[in-house]
């Protein structure tokens, strides 16, 4: 498939710079899978849409302040003169955090990356926090170890002196709202750089709304990172490769999963982690000849769902609009049908729905 089929028009004021005054006042648009019809709603009429028998599955990532100021600091195994260590301690530094590799350790995009070699020192917070780069890896990523010089530790430093990743189609500095509105009402599990966005629509109210109708909720954690906004670069879709994120998927909620599916009710992913944290579990299933429908435990999704994949798990689909000639484009091309996923874009474009991350929804069945 080549890239360009997943490439749309979208005026700029379409792009939400900020989220609406409440959450379930969102627009939603409904998409059916089989016959392209589509609907206009507000995400308050999301419970009202269900059949009552759905399991639904959410996302609990929790979004962590990713993206750190710093100021060079030298290298570690060098005395820099006093010209060197002026320059080191002048040039400004910019961190994303990625993922974390262990304790203390994370994979990271550093800018300006060019000028700063392996066995560099990074500090934050007039040197309250300090990192050391170990390692260039692919992607431009590099590996670093951060030390805390306070009584705070490594964590504690991070929250208090990290920002808010909001991504660069929102182009103002993030607020100290962000770190609430840039983050669902369930959100549980740290370790992620975006929110699953479909997530951010969900109030207390709604979810009561929905637990009254009978209606079933699980959830799962997938660390949203690269893997999910790496730009696709080839012509041919098919060429490109997936960056790998964590997820972990409980036995309880994999019962859960089994269950719904045997007794034929209806499997509602919460947003395109969702999908394909489950999808790639199914995937862990067969290959390990398991029993269930989904293997449990903790695993690395790698999985790039574009039109032809064949879904095994996922009945219904809750997402945001994504950006023209993105992999989560594709994804919703191979679910709603290439045909219907494009169709369902003019007509938000042209209706004016809200874009991207505190944008509008649609609901695909």
């Amino acid at each position: 498939m080549r890239l360009d089929e997943l490439d749309y028009a979208l005026p700029s004021e379409l792009i939400a710079q900020r989220p609406l005054s409440k959450r379930d006042s969102s627009r939603l648009l409904s998409v059916d899978r089989q016959s392209g019809a589509l609907g206009d709603h507000t995400f308050s009429e999301f419970p009202d849409l269900l059949r009552g028998n759905e399991l639904l599955v959410l996302n609990n990532a929790r979004v962590i302040p990713a993206r750190l100021f710093g100021h060079r600091a030298g290298v570690h195994s060098q005395q820099p003169s006093k010209a060197t260590r002026r320059e080191h301690l002048s040039g400004n530094v910019e961190v994303l955090l990625t993922r974390q590799v262990e304790p203390g350790t994370w994979e990271a995009l550093v800018r300006p990356g060019r000028k700063l070699p392996v066995g560099e020192r990074i500090r934050f917070g007039e040197g309250a926090l300090e990192a050391e780069i170990l390692s260039r890896g692919e992607l431009g990523l590099r590996t670093l170890r951060f030390e805390s010089h306070t009584s705070e530790s490594v964590e504690e430093l991070l929250d208090r002196l990290g920002h808010i990743p909001l991504p660069p189609y929102i182009e103002r500095e993030d607020e100290t709202s962000d770190r609430d509105r840039y983050q669902t009402v369930f959100a549980k599990q740290r370790g992620a750089i975006a929110a699953p966005t479909a997530g951010l629509h969900f109030t207390p109210e709604i979810f009561e709304r929905i637990r009254k109708r009978g209606i079933e909720i699980c959830e799962l954690t997938l660390d949203v990172g690269l893997g999910t906004f790496q730009p696709i670069h080839a012509e041919q879709i098919e060429e490109h490769a997936m960056h790998a994120e964590s997820f972990e998927i409980s036995e309880e909620v994999a019962d859960r999963i089994q269950r719904a599916r045997e007794a034929k009710r209806p499997i509602v992913a919460i947003g395109t982690t969702v999908v394909r944290a489950l999808e790639a579990a199914v995937l862990r299933a067969i290959e390990s000849n398991a029993n269930s429908l989904v293997l449990p435990g903790r695993a690395e999704a790698s999985l790039f769902i574009r039109p032809g994949f064949g879904f095994r798990v996922t009945d219904g689909l809750l997402t945001n609009f994504h950006l023209p000639r993105s992999t989560l484009l594709a994804l919703v091309s191979a679910f709603a049908g290439k045909e219907n996923a494009m169709s369902a874009y003019r007509h938000a474009v042209e209706a004016k729905y809200r874009f991207y991350s505190y944008g509008d929804c649609m609901l695909i069945r």
